[in-house]
């Protein structure tokens, strides 16, 4: 397995259009081992997207949410947990990420209360936990930013396979980051992998048949 997923760096703007093809297909590459990522509407091992149930990382994190309290991967066992990397200042993608998880608990409907969204910021800098708890209930009210030290945002990031960097725009800066959504079972296991490029139907279908598969 590589010590690092490979980059799919879509968040700091139209600039990296041209480098998503191949960085989603490293990624993956990556990532990998288990089975390959199924095409939309189509599934492989059960799910939509890239089953990675047994791998070796994305095991926990040790941040803090938006109000204050310390917070593990153990803290949500009970519930499917999808658990993205982003930021706030993010100009698209990560809004459509959010977007997406809103949709699929509308789907969801009664269910939805068994499904939690976590969103640790890479951009501890500037997303306060004031920042975060607003930006978070504009998507929808049960989901949780996660935050912490620059340290433990990066050692989040590498038990996930996380990239993410700085790039410096003027007097200012964005942030580059892998934007893939893991989805975890009730028991805290990590499962699936979905591409940012997947649908609110995957992604349903997906968190779908692991409640389906925890209640069996």
């Amino acid at each position: 397995m590589p010590q690092a997923v490979s980059l799919s760096p879509v968040c700091a703007g139209r600039r990296h259009l041209m480098r998503r093809g191949m960085a989603a297909a490293a990624v993956f590459a990556g990532l990998a081992g288990c089975d390959r990522a199924a095409p939309s509407g189509a599934t492989v091992g059960g799910f939509r997207g890239l089953d990675i149930t047994g791998a070796p990382y994305a095991r926990d994190f040790s941040l803090t949410d938006f109000n204050g309290q310390p917070r593990h991967l153990g803290d949500y066992r009970g519930k499917v947990v999808m658990l993205y990397f982003g930021f706030v200042q993010c100009p698209d993608v990560c809004p459509t990420a959010l977007t997406r998880a809103a949709g699929v608990m509308e789907r969801l409907g009664p269910d939805a209360r068994q499904l939690q969204l976590l969103f640790v910021t890479v951009d501890p800098e500037r997303d306060t936990p004031a920042l975060l708890r607003d930006y978070m209930a504009a998507f929808h009210p049960s989901f949780v930013g996660l935050t912490g030290s620059a340290a433990q945002i990066r050692t989040a990031a590498d038990e996930f396979r996380v990239f993410y960097r700085k790039v410096p725009t003027g007097s200012s800066y964005t942030m580059d980051h892998t934007a893939l959504s893991y989805l975890f079972d009730r028991q805290g296991h990590i499962r699936v992998a979905l591409k940012h490029e997947q649908t609110v139907d995957d992604y349903t279908a997906d968190v779908k048949t692991l409640l389906a598969e925890a209640s069996a």
